[in-house]
């Protein structure tokens, strides 16, 4: 059965601020193990795999005592929203900020068109709505519109689109003539339904950002899948980060720095059309290594498998396949539990249907990370203090 890693729900709320998933992980060397609870039983009895990643590197400003009395103090200006698209991550932040989510109705009328209506007083509030654009990607985009609209209309004092997944990412640019910009259009959309802020996880291009034109917070879920790494104890001489295409070199870069600064290799891969790849050639030495081979997104998984195959022809001695978004369109679930992988880490920015966990499958929360950064943007604080420089929040 698949793993689920998630913040323990036995732990008090606040007690998970001390979360190591929101360290930076720079300082990782390997072997090292976290700490973990015990194994919780779904009602079948199969283990689930549950466990708190804990550490000690809090700073002495993040006491408990200091962030309950912010935050009980400031309740009446916090509110933490959910629409329909992935209810059970935003349960997972509201629980580590030790609120609970705030009461809104969404209903179809029968032909299809969005009802919203809040259920409790959001004025003069700072309003955090926590909606992913995921499949169906059309449909969650428009709630979250309307759900800004109806923020907007009740005069909350800011509200803040929390999107763990954006939707549109993947058309960022022009590649060939007479395309459209779809992650402009989003933006604009996004922007003019009355939006203050974004707060988004991983996304597919840094220059994204720009087609706001308002603030966007951009975190990235490195630090999640780091810490779970070093949980594995896998020796840092036997690693290599792998960037299963040439546009992912950056990111993989970055990722292996903070795996003990491992080396990394490359991909080359042409594209003949959309969500068709084909494998070139490996550029790096990969023969006896633990291969990790780290993207943004699994769509169709066409990309990471092909390039999963080369890794074994190369002499891999185990693939790890680490994302933060599992889009996993079909034939993903195929593709990916075919065998080629050690284990595919994900997290749960978008929420995985019962039917697409397969026995290789880890998923990570990003709650205590996405927490994190909706507490400091609503108390403007700076990401810049250690042990959460990585946040990424200004």
């Amino acid at each position: 059965m698949a793993s689920i890693v998630q913040p323990s729900p036995t732990f008090p709320a606040l007690n998970l601020r001390r979360s190591s998933l929101i360290r930076p992980p720079s300082s990782v060397r390997f072997p090292l193990k976290c700490n973990a609870a015990d194994p919780y039983k779904f009602d079948g009895g199969s283990s689930a795999g549950f466990h708190l990643l804990t550490g000690d590197t809090v700073p002495a400003s993040f006491s408990r005592s200091r962030l309950e009395d912010s935050i009980y103090q400031n309740t009446t200006r916090l509110r933490i929203f959910s629409g329909t698209a992935n209810p059970i991550l935003a349960q997972e932040i509201s629980c580590y900020l030790g609120l609970e989510l705030g009461k809104i109705k969404i209903k179809r009328f029968a032909d299809g068109e969005i009802y919203v209506q809040l259920q409790e007083s959001v004025r003069g509030c700072d309003v955090f709505l926590v909606q992913p654009t995921c499949p169906p990607a059309n449909e969650n985009l428009m709630e979250l519109l309307v759900m800004i609209d109806a923020c907007r209309r009740a005069s909350a004092k800011t509200i803040t689109a929390v999107i763990p997944y954006f939707g549109y990412a993947r058309a960022d640019r022009k590649t060939q003539g007479r395309e459209s910009i779809a992650a402009k259009l989003v933006a604009n959309l996004i922007t003019q339904s009355g939006a203050d802020r974004v707060l988004a996880c991983d996304l597919h291009s840094g220059q994204s950002m720009g087609y706001f034109d308002i603030p966007v917070d951009h975190v990235y879920g490195q630090p999640v899948i780091l810490d779970y790494l070093a949980s594995k104890a896998i020796s840092s001489e036997d690693l290599v980060v792998v960037s299963p295409d040439v546009g992912g070199v950056a990111r993989a870069r970055a990722f292996a720095k903070k795996l003990s600064d491992a080396p990394l290799a490359i991909v080359d891969k042409r594209r003949h059309g959309h969500n068709v790849a084909e494998v070139m050639n490996l550029i790096g030495d990969v023969k006896g290594k633990v291969a990790i081979m780290v993207d943004d997104m699994i769509d169709t998984a066409g990309t990471i498998s092909k390039g999963a195959a080369l890794l074994h022809q190369e002499g891999a001695r185990e693939v790890y396949a680490c994302t933060t978004h599992a889009v996993f369109s079909p034939p993903a679930i195929s593709r990916l539990s075919s065998g080629l992988f050690q284990e595919v880490i994900i997290t749960n920015t978008i929420p995985l249907s019962e039917q697409n966990y397969f026995p290789q499958l880890t998923v990570l929360s990003v709650a205590n990370l996405l927490g994190e950064t909706i507490w400091r943007v609503h108390d403007d604080c700076s990401g810049a203090i250690e042990p959460f420089s990585t946040l990424g929040i200004d």
